[in-house]
């Protein structure tokens, strides 16, 4: 939402302010309100599913790399020119930093997974079968769409 869109619905509501205002108002209150949606966000569980999926943007080919937890909320997405272990420990490094260390990780049977997680989480079990990747394959149908 816009400064200007902020300005037009406080003034339907009869109150009168400029956009300078509205942007004084987010420059002091705006890291206040995203810490504490943060706070307030439920703790991922313990279980973390990895998956990546190609997307074209503007006709390139990129790697969607996506983590969600076991209910399906979105933990972190990536979007990387490659398919690789880089790739794959940047997504580790950054769900470990944001969130700790999970107890178990699903991943799909790619390789570049292997290295990342043994190094950067050595107690996880990291299971890579065909049918317990269900969850995440789900939840890239509506980024395909």
């Amino acid at each position: 939402m816009s400064a200007a869109d902020v300005e037009d619905l406080l003034a339907e509501r009869g109150i009168l302010v400029s956009r300078e205002t509205v942007r004084l108002w987010v420059n002091r209150f705006g890291a206040h309100f995203a810490n504490c949606i943060r706070r307030d966000r439920p703790r991922p569980n313990n279980k973390c599913y990895l998956d990546e999926v190609v997307i074209t943007i503007c006709g390139v080919k990129y790697w969607l790399w996506r983590a969600i937890d076991a209910d399906g909320n979105v933990l972190d997405i990536l979007v990387q020119q490659h398919r690789n272990a880089k790739a794959a420990k940047r997504l580790s490094k950054n769900l470990i930093n944001q969130f700790g260390e999970p107890q178990v990780v699903v991943t799909d049977k790619l390789r570049s997974y292997i290295k990342p997680i043994k190094t950067l989480a050595p107690d996880a079990d990291r299971r890579a079968h065909k049918g317990l990747n269900n969850n995440i394959e789900n939840s890239h149908r509506s980024t395909r769409k």
